[in-house]
């Protein structure tokens, strides 16, 4: 692969954007790749059981590549909308939609639809140095790759409002304190506090894990009534995994579970 890296170590998954001379900025190539690797993480014979996501230099990902032909302006209008159905909209489903934990590491600034896939994932720790840009007001554009229900679920209608209005930076000690993302850490651990969380998210029930991201991203739409009926769906499904019995006999045992993902 060209424009990310890819491995598969320990059951954990581990896709590098990796275009850094243009700070990661999205390409019908890089697409294409993350496609593939996508398949690959979902593919039960690589038994993976999280996924980290990150970028490799300065930047975790500045957006969509501007110079690229399927989106540059020209003397057509291009049709960015079917750029999005084609690439960007898949792109979000599969990481919302993936049963394990995602995570994402955010090495430096994250702007226009690099910073909405990063909050596409489940868990996002940032350096201390990155930031997040809602770049798009800059280009005439509205917020993509799910930022107009992202944005508002996770700071509020008020900054969302204003983030996508003004596109000013947020540094990622003001996006902890906003709950905009999971954790700050230091640049020169950021990739350490990530390998260790995802080290240990692949060791738990994942089918659980699971079944936890699908009530939580179901409870915004939802009433009462129709989450509780969820949760009892769903409750029904984790209690008849191998992982629910191995969690409830170790516990009876006092011994640490051996969860197989089961």
């Amino acid at each position: 692969m060209n424009t990310i890296l890819f491995e598969i170590k320990d059951q954990v998954a581990t896709i590098t954007l990796n275009r850094p001379d243009r700070l990661n900025s999205f390409n019908t190539d890089m697409h294409a790749e993350l496609k593939e690797a996508l398949k690959q993480v979902q593919d039960p014979a690589n038994n993976v059981r999280c996924l980290l996501l990150t970028g490799a230099g300065r930047g975790f990902c500045a957006g969509q590549d501007l110079s690229d032909r399927a989106v540059a302006p020209g003397t057509e209008a291009p049709d960015l909308g079917e750029s999005i159905e084609k690439r960007y909209n898949p792109l979000v489903r599969t990481l919302r939609n993936l049963e394990m934990p995602v995570i994402c590491a955010v090495n430096g600034v994250a702007a226009g639809a690099g910073a909405n896939v990063a909050f596409a994932c489940d868990i996002v720790l940032a350096a201390r140095s990155a930031s997040f840009i809602q770049a798009f007001c800059k280009i005439g554009l509205i917020p993509d790759s799910g930022g107009t229900w992202t944005l508002p679920r996770l700071v509020g209608q008020a900054r969302a409002v204003a983030l996508s209005m003004l596109g000013d930076k947020v540094a990622a000690e003001q996006a902890e304190a906003w709950g905009m993302i999971w954790k700050c850490v230091d640049d020169d651990q950021l990739m350490a506090e990530a390998g260790k969380l995802a080290a240990q998210l692949a060791t738990q029930p994942t089918k659980g894990l699971a079944l936890i991201k699908r009530a939580l991203a179901a409870s915004s739409t939802n009433t009462l009534d129709q989450q509780l009926d969820l949760e009892r769906d769903l409750q029904r499904l984790a209690g008849r995994t191998s992982d629910y019995q191995e969690g409830v006999a170790a516990f009876m045992e006092k011994r640490v579970p051996d969860f197989k993902g089961q």
